[in-house]
């Protein structure tokens, strides 16, 4: 993607509507663990204000997915990212982290789950973490439990975030 045509992609809230394209970019993926269509476009409906999509005129090409943890409202916790194959390389998912963590009042913490093997997200959140001035913490949040056939899932905790340097 050059940068003419970052330019013309707009961060925003989610809207009921871009549910099924979020399901389609999710599968479009191949690595993400896909939620049905009804979860993408309940998503969008209950937590708009945690998530955005990344969109170039009336199309979603990207998402990030997210909530406030209910004991903890200063961490947002980032369920998924996913960028169209179309828009990669142009550091949109970059744009669409820092854009939500600046649209979401007194989040001190960011937290995530990547498997080992996904060596891109991994290093997205670890430029997220230097762009804003935390560290990041990893420890295995669910192993077993996912089963035999599911790689362990790490959490990678990053804080504390330095809200002078978040700029949408």
């Amino acid at each position: 993607m050059t940068a003419a045509d970052e330019s013309t992609i707009e961060i925003e809230s989610p809207v009921v509507a871009d549910g099924s394209a979020l399901h389609r970019i999710a599968t479009d993926s191949q690595v993400l663990d896909v939620n049905s269509r009804y979860a993408y476009v309940l998503w969008c409906r209950d937590f708009a204000a945690t998530s955005v999509v990344a969109r170039r005129g009336a199309d979603v090409v990207g998402f990030v997915t997210g909530y406030r943890r209910p004991d903890r409202p200063d961490v947002l916790f980032v369920w998924q990212v996913a960028v169209d194959a179309a828009a990669r390389g142009g550091g949109v998912a970059g744009r669409m982290l820092d854009a939500l963590v600046a649209r979401v009042p007194g989040v001190t913490t960011l937290e995530t789950t990547v498997t080992d093997d996904n060596a891109a997200s991994r290093a997205l959140f670890a430029a997220f973490a230097a762009r804003h001035g935390a560290q990041v913490e990893r420890s295995e949040l669910f192993g077993d439990v996912l089963g035999p056939q599911h790689e362990p899932e790490i959490l990678h905790r990053i804080s504390p975030i330095d809200r002078g340097m978040v700029k949408e």
